[in-house]
């Protein structure tokens, strides 16, 4: 049925919107995803969920134990219609659930941080599997569940005299490397699946069209 409603919907779109909404489907990945840990600045959220657009992350996760994410709509550009933000927020620490949900989903849990066992991001091994990159504050940084459920540790190697880059930066360093890589790995799968696209591409159908509460309920009549 959803298959149904996707072909009815995207009659209220033009063409070459339709169009575009399947050639940047074919550029999305799952196979990397981004995880925020409390950051209580929400451009900088912003900024990355802008950020993940660019370069074809699907899900940014948004980890919420004392500050809420408010999108700030002069950073994000409209990111947030096209890129899935997932709150984690049930609980007053809801770091531990998050990352262990995502374990669960199949990802490494990679903390970007310096640490004894680190790897540099040029040295990141993407064929190892999917990995959920996770960033943090500058202060106060990352907390201690967080380095506690990480599976591996990965720096952007820096020469100057400053330690640490603004997070929004560290993310695009990130994922502008990883994701060059990754288009380039011929043995890995990143594109998403079939039920993937078609998830997302009647999410970005009701983003896209008014009303479309209207229209679903006059295709629910036609189809009873």
């Amino acid at each position: 049925m959803e298959a149904e409603l996707i072909q009815f919907l995207s009659g209220f779109v033009t063409p070459e919107r339709l169009s575009l909404f399947n050639k940047i489907l074919s550029q999305r990945t799952n196979y990397l995803t981004v995880v925020l840990e409390d950051l209580y600045q929400t451009q900088n959220t912003s900024a990355v969920v802008r950020t993940a657009d660019c370069f074809g992350i699907q899900k940014v996760h948004v980890i919420e134990n004392k500050h809420v994410f408010e999108v700030n709509p002069d950073v994000v550009r409209g990111a947030s219609n096209w890129v899935s933000v997932i709150r984690h927020n049930g609980t007053k620490m809801n770091t531990p659930a998050a990352l262990q949900k995502l374990r669960h989903e199949g990802y490494r849990i990679v903390v970007a941080t310096p640490h004894d066992h680190d790897v540099n991001l040029e040295n990141f091994e993407l064929e190892k599997g999917k990995a959920a990159i996770v960033f943090g504050c500058e202060r106060p940084g990352l907390t201690e569940w967080a380095m506690k459920e990480a599976d591996e540790y990965m720096k952007i190697p820096m020469v100057g005299f400053t330690e640490s880059l603004n997070v929004s930066v560290a993310v695009a360093v990130t994922l502008h490397h990883l994701t060059h890589q990754l288009r380039n790995h011929s043995d890995i799968g990143w594109h998403l699946n079939d039920i993937e696209k078609q998830e997302m591409l009647l999410d970005w159908l009701r983003t896209s069209i008014k009303r479309v509460n209207l229209l679903e309920e006059k295709f629910a009549e036609l189809n009873k």
